[in-house]
């Protein structure tokens, strides 16, 4: 009886204590994305595990994502493309179009026809715009054929997959080409295209007071319209957490030192005397890393924010709703594209300037990593679902992959092999989920 007795305390004390499921629901941490990022991360330490502890490094970590940035770029577009019941299949093309368009611009066209002389300071302005806007053509005429004339995103992207591939050769006669502004190739990233020591610090600083005001901002919107609030241990808890986190990136990107030789020429060129062992400089978070933080907050406030952001998502979850309510819809879909355009063209300056030049085999591909980003970041081919922040996530899920596996020597076609896998098993799980939401629903 004393068993008994003493139970009913203890049950009632357990029963009183928050679990941890009702910790993070206080907290509104979006768990999918939670979970992805736990993926991500038993990924690199699994494949640190079995590279014999040689993975995790700064420089290891930057490179993966200065390799991610171009598809995480894309995959923002995507998202907008797949949520409005669409796709683009082109987009590899696109990159390789406009990629070699930079390259030609800048080693022939602007120095010789129009004048520009080289490494002058608006060489990369005037290319990089005209890349902008030669995306933004692409994606509106793929667009337009889409909304206005109502041929198959499907049929019309395929078309273009194989038509710009075809544009790519002409404009190269099959050849590479190298050279391009000195400037430019910042954008790529590399040893000069990072942001150093000091001003990476300055940008952890302006994030957590970023963090925090977003925070501040949430709150007094929520307050004011009367929308249920968040404990306040719980905001306090996300802030610290997302300043510790900004912080400890910022410490681990500042590790990744300079090459001997750049750094000699570095403090030669300032006049700093090198000591015996070699200076070492830190090179900080790269540029294309700022490039896809950068987008990703743009895109996340247009998805979110803007009148266009939600017709695109009513579009994506109903259509013929969406025309009721008087939504344009054709002019909303044509914009997807555009959007997506400008986006291919922003990968392509990154993938130029990391290799300061342009191939013909440029952005083959990109298409099916692109995708499959955006799908295992939460997208729903069904329309109407899909984050910004899930597709950054999916494609460095997808980066990791791939980098952990040519690490450890494991040849492309096995890559492959392994990404059409996860594109798999996240269209299944997506697919899954939603079949068992539809069957609650229906027990209801």
């Amino acid at each position: 009886m004393s068993g008994i007795a003493d139970s009913a305390p203890d049950r009632a004390d357990k029963a009183s204590r928050p679990s941890l499921r009702g910790l993070l629901a206080a907290t509104e941490i979006d768990m999918r994305l939670f979970g992805m990022l736990l993926a991500l991360i038993a990924i690199l330490l699994g494949f640190h595990v079995l590279s014999g502890g040689k993975l995790i490094n700064p420089a290891n970590m930057v490179t993966l994502a200065v390799q991610a940035s171009g598809v995480a770029v894309m995959a923002t577009g995507m998202v907008l493309i797949i949520v409005s019941r669409n796709i683009d299949l082109s987009v590899g093309s696109q990159v390789g179009v406009i990629a070699m368009t930079y390259a030609i611009l800048m080693t022939d066209i602007l120095p010789d026809i129009v004048g520009i002389p080289v490494g002058s300071p608006i060489m990369w302005i005037v290319a990089l715009g005209l890349g902008l806007g030669l995306g933004a053509l692409i994606g509106g005429l793929q667009g337009f054929i889409i909304a206005y004339i109502g041929v198959p995103s499907f049929v019309v992207t395929l078309g273009g997959l194989l038509a710009l591939r075809g544009v790519v050769w002409v404009l190269s006669s099959g050849a590479a080409v190298t050279g391009i502004d000195a400037t430019f190739r910042q954008i790529g990233g590399g040893a000069l295209g990072s942001l150093g020591g000091e001003w990476t610090w300055v940008i952890g600083i302006i994030g957590c007071l970023a963090i925090i005001a977003v925070l501040a901002y949430n709150r007094r919107q929520r307050r004011r319209f009367g929308f249920p609030l968040r404990p306040l241990w719980a905001e306090v808890l996300l802030g610290i957490i997302g300043c510790v986190v900004m912080l400890g990136l910022v410490a681990f990107a500042n590790q990744n030192y300079m090459p001997k030789g750049l750094a000699a020429q570095w403090a030669a060129a300032r006049g700093i005397e090198v000591p015996p062992g070699g200076l070492q400089v830190p090179m900080g978070i790269s540029w294309p890393i700022i490039i896809v933080a950068g987008v990703g907050i743009v895109m996340t406030f247009i998805a979110t924010r803007r009148r266009f952001g939600r017709y695109v998502y009513a579009y994506g979850g109903n259509p013929d709703a969406a025309d009721l309510a008087g939504i344009n819809t054709r002019w909303t879909v044509m914009k997807t594209y555009v959007l997506m355009g400008v986006l291919c063209a922003i990968a392509g300056g990154i993938v130029v300037g990391r290799l300061n030049g342009a191939a013909q085999d440029l952005g083959s591909t990109d298409e099916l990593y692109v995708i499959a980003a955006a799908v295992v970041g939460g997208t729903s081919f069904a329309g109407g679902v899909g984050t910004i922040p899930g597709a950054i996530l999916g494609a460095f899920v997808m980066a990791a992959l791939a980098y952990g596996l040519a690490f450890l020597g494991v040849n492309s076609p096995i890559q492959s092999i392994v990404a059409g896998i996860v594109l798999v098993v996240a269209v299944g799980f997506d697919t899954y989920n939603r079949r068992r939401g539809g069957s609650r629903r229906g027990a209801r």
